[in-house]
């Protein structure tokens, strides 16, 4: 899979570490997609006992995590996060595109762009860290969701999940 915007060595350790971070994510929520189309829809729909209880409860979750974190990043602000009423297909090309459209803007940075604060205030919290940080923390969240979609997979029969570790994208992936 082609990366929407290589990461080059060229740019500083935590840049690089950083942009190459984002691409794995999207390869990440790629592959995960590419493997849960070939499952049953009404499946995937099904509730079992888990923190978000089916699939795509658990995808809706961190696609709109990264929206909020992607709003974050570009303009400060925070966007609301309207109830998801669309279905299994568009929270599959939502994933995909905005972890697409992620990985693009911050492969768009610079350096200074990278490790500059940001201010985020609100209900729950108040921070005003680096922008990888938020990179971390938006990247890491998803994988712990991605793992737990795979958890609620095996849970419903699915064995064949496919591999989607880092270290696994930096050798085979890119």
């Amino acid at each position: 899979m082609q990366q929407p915007v290589p990461a080059s060595p060229k740019t500083s350790s935590i840049a690089y570490l950083t942009k190459n971070y984002a691409n794995y994510n999207y390869w990440a929520n790629k592959t995960l997609v590419d493997w849960l189309r070939t499952k049953p829809a009404d499946v995937l729909a099904r509730e079992v006992p888990s923190s978000f209880p089916s699939i795509q409860k658990t995808m809706v979750h961190y696609w709109q995590t990264q929206c909020f974190w992607l709003g974050i990043m570009r303009e400060g602000v925070q966007p609301a996060m309207e109830p998801y009423t669309g279905s299994l297909e568009d929270i599959f090309d939502a994933v995909v595109n905005q972890s697409r459209e992620m990985a693009e803007y911050i492969g768009s940075l610079t350096d200074g762009e990278i490790e500059r604060p940001t201010l985020v205030k609100n209900p729950w919290f108040e921070c005003n860290f680096p922008n990888f940080e938020y990179v971390v923390q938006v990247m890491n969240h998803s994988t712990y969701h991605r793992g737990q979609v795979i958890t609620i997979g095996r849970n419903l029969g699915f064995t064949d999940a496919p591999m989607t570790d880092y270290n696994y994208y930096n050798v085979y992936g890119k």
